[in-house]
């Protein structure tokens, strides 16, 4: 199946590692050009040289920052010669239970993957057209929260509000919006919160118990299924938030 990808240009921020990498990986193997951001500038740059210099360009990049948004899309102009969609990928909030979260994490959260993840989609919105599309990478907690990650649950559902509203305000003018919602892919994040945990393999295997497919996705599983979505083969699909997760979430 073609995925229509050849030569469109993503900007993929929080890149260099986890989602957000398989998901740039994914789309550069499928013909397009991906703009990979990360806090560091080398590690962008490495990110940028593994996926391959003709398909990808490295950028640091702090979410947070106001003038980061018009920055990227920029850059993916100058770079490759257009901008035809934005994955806005960012790092987990620190975790722990409500009284363990300081305001100063909760603020900086919010700047970061809240706020930050708004000006972006905003100025993605300004700059795409016709066939342009806006993914989030948000959380399996948009649904269910997960214990120990309070700050993840308390922002994740409200950017999934979000993404809904901007879907209705861009779809008259051809541009999507969608959003992914992963649960347990095998993610270096993933391990560090197992890890947290007296016996992390008895915590794995706990969860994997619980997931229809009884395993863990892979970073690469992942990366296919945003690729689609971000592709013009999902052209008819707007507003969804598409569970990634082995069937853990049973409802519709």
């Amino acid at each position: 199946m073609d995925l229509g990808l050849k030569d469109r240009v993503y900007v993929v921020t929080g890149a260099t590692r986890g989602l957000g990498n398989a998901a740039a990986r994914a789309l550069a193997a499928d013909g397009a050009k991906v703009v990979v951001t990360g806090r560091d500038a080398r590690k962008a740059e490495a990110a940028a040289a593994g996926i391959g210099a003709d398909s990808a360009y490295g950028v640091a990049a702090d979410n947070s920052d106001p003038d980061t948004a018009s920055r990227l899309v920029a850059a993916a102009r100058e770079r490759f010669g257009g901008f035809d969609g934005m994955l806005i990928s960012v790092g987990g909030p620190a975790p722990g239970f409500v009284a363990d979260n300081t305001d100063e994490q909760w603020e900086a959260a919010f700047e970061s993957v809240f706020l930050g993840a708004v000006r972006l989609a905003r100025t993605a919105a300004a700059e795409l057209e016709d066939g342009g599309v806006i993914g989030f990478v948000l959380s399996g907690s948009v649904h269910e929260p997960i214990p120990g990650l309070t700050i993840s649950n308390g922002l994740r559902p409200g950017l999934a509000g979000f993404a809904k509203s901007l879907a209705n305000e861009l779809g008259p003018r051809g541009i999507r919006v969608v959003g992914l919602l992963p649960s347990r892919i095998d993610t270096d994040r993933v391990r560090e919160l197992d890890g947290l945990s007296a016996d992390p393999e008895a915590t794995r295997a706990g969860h994997e118990a619980r997931i229809p497919l009884r395993r863990y996705g892979t970073p690469e599983e992942f990366g296919r299924t945003a690729a689609f979505m971000l592709s013009p083969a999902a052209s008819y699909l707007t507003g969804v938030m598409l569970p990634v997760d082995g069937g853990f979430r049973h409802g519709f």
